[in-house]
């Protein structure tokens, strides 16, 4: 009985444990590979990318998703490059899978990018709306989605999209794109009142730039200036240089002239006797 216990019990360890632990084993020393190459594989899609070389990038990022297939980012960057290719289906495939697996709304832009150059603009707008829907805080999302719409035709909602536009960015070119499609429906009325906007905009504009740039100024003159710190009452000593020197030892014996009495006359200067160097002659 102990026999057969003993051959149950290592019969389920080679079943259901040993994978486990095996398994355990292996991906310690894989992981560290794993992330080194594909740092190495993302530097060289990048680079290559980069350099406009789109083979090489292309086959960077096809042996990133060889090794994982649910890396979104990898196919958003393969999307971009079949659309700067123009390989338009490619593209959206990709950018479609990135959406499947990560709820990006970059992915769902540029889909409505390529929608848009390849025509389909009711697809344009759904995939646009869908993105703003996930983020609508960037202008250049609603500037599309007019764009989407007035291929389309609906110039109230490409107006619309554009005015949302207009209340974040304060740019003078997206007013200039509503005036273009006030233009092309002869809107008189609205003309004339855009273009007021886009002056009165243009107006804060200059008038905040040079705010800006008196700021700068300002800036630039109060400035603090580095002083030496000196002891009050300290005089400060110059470097004693030739020609100084020789005028202030003028002075000195100038003054001393004129200070002391002729009393005396001054000696001369006695001359020493020379010593005798050789040695003295007998007397005879």
């Amino acid at each position: 009985m102990i026999g057969i216990a003993i051959v149950v019990v290592f019969a389920f360890y080679l079943s259901f444990l040993w994978p486990i632990f095996r398994s355990r084993h292996a991906e310690t020393p894989r992981s560290a590979r794993y992330d080194m190459q594909m740092k190495k594989l993302w530097s060289a899609a990048q680079t290559s990318m980069r350099d406009h070389k789109p083979l090489r990038a292309e086959k960077a990022l096809l042996t990133i998703l060889k090794f994982d297939e649910k890396n979104a980012a990898a196919y958003n960057r393969l999307g971009i490059l079949y659309a700067k290719e123009q390989k338009f289906d490619e593209a959206i495939e990709c950018f479609e899978i990135a959406q499947s697996l990560d709820n990006n709304p970059s992915s769902l832009h540029n889909v409505g990018l390529i929608y848009l150059e390849t025509g389909a603009y009711e697809k344009a707008v759904m995939a646009f709306e869908q993105a703003i829907n996930l983020e609508n805080d960037i202008p250049a999302r609603f500037i599309a989605l007019a764009k989407a719409h007035e291929r389309l035709g609906q110039t109230k909602a490409a107006i619309e999209a554009l005015e949302n536009a207009y209340a974040l960015d304060h740019s003078t070119n997206t007013l200039r794109q509503i005036l273009a499609i006030y233009e092309m429906t002869g809107d008189t009325e609205a003309l004339a009142a855009t273009t007021a906007r886009i002056e009165a905009q243009m107006a804060a504009d200059a008038k905040a730039k040079a705010a800006k740039n008196r700021t700068r100024s300002t800036k630039r003159t109060a400035r603090p200036t580095t002083k030496m710190p000196s002891a009050r009452g300290t005089k400060v000593t110059r470097p004693a240089t030739h020609a100084n020197t020789v005028a202030r030892t003028t002075r000195i014996t100038a003054g001393t002239r004129a200070t002391t009495t002729p009393s005396r006359a001054a000696k001369p200067a006695s001359v020493p006797k020379p010593r005798s160097t050789g040695t003295r002659r007998k007397q005879i």
